[in-house]
């Protein structure tokens, strides 16, 4: 029998929600989660979260906006000339790596680089075959597109010895230089913005109240990292309660979700109001079991992604199927400052220290995109690399 969730459809359903929310946030593990008692008046008079959700409605605010100024980097070295890069790729097939390499090419162009992508084909034998080659054609500098370095330690080694700079986009957990591994530097968002922007979401998005499912790959210390952190925001708002968290790593998830969602909408049906992604993937293998058990797309469950923002998460939003929000990475932005980072390492000057604010996209701000493409960077750049 399929959930009764006609309450949620309502203008009122944040209300409703909030009315039915019936205990603190209680802490969820890997691959599970527990489920509610019975409600009662005194639940209900404890349940909210007043200086919580004021202050998540306050920074949601701030991240939705479309126009911020530009806050990274105006001065630096002109751009060298005649230089190449390579960027190796954990896989072309992850939207979030391709639109990266998208942008370090549209870059290169810009200066007059050379540039050559190399797909490491998601394998810990195909990453160390390419950045082995890319180290044999000698650039002026490689890029580490989306994998750990450690599993290529002896390539690493290798681009060390050849004096070859090496820049990072999502090759350790925090952003700027790391010395192990060796990296001129590391592009990423911030994890702790991001995952408190997310969980921020689902206070303000819920007014406070209702129950959350949060999905992670525990295999991944960034990525239990991200829901730990996500999940300790939320308990700040005792009108919510963590439901479940799902381990679901993320190779198998496209096998695994459907199940897994299937039988969270058994367990929990109208409780079940609100997930907590650790990236978008999740809700494109959740969104045919949802749709299987007739719920809209629109939600409940109300689901944001807090990680990437490819482009079929933005399809997903703008079509109000079974995603409502993510917090993008600005995936070209990237690409350009990884040029710009490559330049000041080749000019011998220190990297720059920016690091992208957190955005939040939904179907209200997207504008119909398909990525999150702020303003103010390509002109910054340019006068950048024109120099005096």
């Amino acid at each position: 029998m399929k959930p009764d969730r006609s309450a949620f459809r309502s203008p009122g359903r944040r209300a409703a929600v909030a009315a039915v929310a019936t205990a603190a946030l209680v802490a969820g593990c890997g691959g599970g989660g527990t489920s509610g008692g019975p409600d009662t008046g005194a639940s209900r008079a404890a349940a909210g979260c007043p200086a919580a959700l004021e202050a998540a409605r306050a920074a949601v605010a701030r991240a939705e906006r479309t126009d911020p100024a530009w806050s990274g980097p105006t001065t630096g070295p002109p751009a060298a000339p005649g230089r190449s890069l390579v960027y190796v790729a954990q896989t072309m097939t992850n939207p979030g790596v391709a639109g990266v390499a998208a942008g370090v090419r549209e870059a290169a162009a810009v200066v007059g680089w050379q540039v050559r992508v190399i797909d490491g084909e998601g394998t810990p034998a195909g990453l160390q075959a390419a950045l082995s080659q890319a180290v044999t054609l000698r650039p002026s500098g490689i890029v580490i597109g989306g994998f750990d370095p450690q599993l290529t330690a002896r390539q690493m080694g290798r681009a060390g010895a050849a004096g070859i700079p090496v820049v990072g986009w999502h090759a350790v957990s925090t952003p700027g230089p790391s010395t192990r591994p060796p990296l001129f530097t590391n592009i990423t968002t911030r994890v702790a913005e991001v995952a408190r922007i997310s969980a921020d979401w689902v206070i303000a998005e819920s007014g406070g109240g209702g129950g959350v499912v949060v999905f992670t790959d525990d295999s991944i210390p960034f990525a239990r990292t991200k829901s730990e952190l996500i999940k300790r925001r939320l308990a700040d708002c005792p009108g919510l309660r963590l439901l479940a968290t799902e381990n679901i790593p993320i190779p198998d998830a496209t096998q695994r979700t459907p199940q897994e969602v299937s039988s969270l909408v058994s367990r929990f049906g109208d409780r079940w109001t609100h997930s907590v992604a650790i990236n978008d993937l999740y809700f494109a293998d959740a969104a045919p079991a949802l749709r299987a058990a007739g719920l809209p797309g629109e939600g409940p469950p109300v689901n944001i992604g807090a990680g990437d923002g490819d482009p079929s998460a933005f399809q997903r939003i703008n079509s109000r199927a079974y995603q409502a929000a993510t917090v993008p990475e600005p995936l070209a932005q990237q690409g350009w400052q990884i040029v710009d980072e490559l330049n000041r390492a080749l000019a011998g000057r220190p990297p720059s220290g920016y690091v992208a604010p957190v955005h939040v996209a939904t179907v209200r701000n997207s504008g119909g995109a398909t990525s999150w493409d702020p303003p103010g960077y390509q002109e910054a750049y340019r006068r950048i690399w024109r120099g005096p």
